[in-house]
């Protein structure tokens, strides 16, 4: 990159984010699946251009009781990904202080990644919305660290950690662990783009971990 556009990234950045970003980020936004019995989750699959340059986490459930109970056992038997491809929506409307905040949508479902070969399922799913654990916005400014932080989400005796994604460039990262001892989040010492799994077992003081999702060729 030349020092030309290195400035103007710079410059983009220093602005206040509502001041550059769209009203609408409409479109088709793709989602990482996780979870078990305790919970349903999905993660937005970003990147550091519109209208997918948010990082959002939710949590949901399936209309359809049979399918979400279904889903929920096949996530719990062994940690994997999944995704789903939804209609086309307003990607704003998740942030929760939206002023028509979106409740529910329709998406096809995913074993695998649905743009890489995923085996899709049969049917459409109503997914209903029921809380938004995070929603930021991400900026496109060049940024290095040394240290990540991530975030523990889950109950019971299912828990999840993600990567919050504030670095350019940067990975999107999420892991099941077993036992964690640390809640909230915790601090991460990172190499690069390399998978940091033993390093984020040891910040939560887990007994185990299993890697559900690792994305660095979106986040360059």
């Amino acid at each position: 990159m030349n020092d030309t556009k290195r400035r103007l990234l710079l410059a983009l950045a220093a602005l206040p984010l509502a001041a550059g970003a769209a009203e609408t980020a409409v479109g088709g936004h793709g989602m990482a699946v996780f979870g078990g019995r305790e919970g349903l989750y999905a993660s937005h699959l970003p990147m550091f251009h519109a209208p997918h340059d948010s990082q959002i986490v939710l949590r949901f459930h399936l209309a359809d009781a049979a399918a979400d109970r279904t889903l929920r056992d096949t996530l719990a038997a062994r940690p994997r990904l999944w995704t789903f491809d939804p209609e086309t929506f307003d990607l704003l409307r998740l942030d929760p202080g939206h002023a028509s905040p979106l409740r529910e949508f329709k998406a096809r479902f995913f074993e695998g990644h649905f743009e890489r070969g995923g085996r899709p399922q049969a049917g459409e799913q109503r997914v209903v919305v029921d809380e938004v654990l995070l929603f930021r916005r991400l900026s496109p400014a060049l940024r290095d660290a040394a240290t990540g932080r991530y975030r523990l989400i889950g109950q019971g005796g299912e828990w999840f950690a993600f990567k919050t994604i504030d670095r350019r460039p940067d990975f999107d990262h999420i892991v099941r662990l077993d036992a964690p001892v640390p809640r909230g989040e915790v601090e991460v010492p990172l190499q690069g783009l390399e998978r940091p799994g033993a390093a984020v077992q040891r910040a939560f003081q887990a007994r185990g971990l299993a890697e559900v999702y690792f994305e660095t060729g979106d986040l360059r």
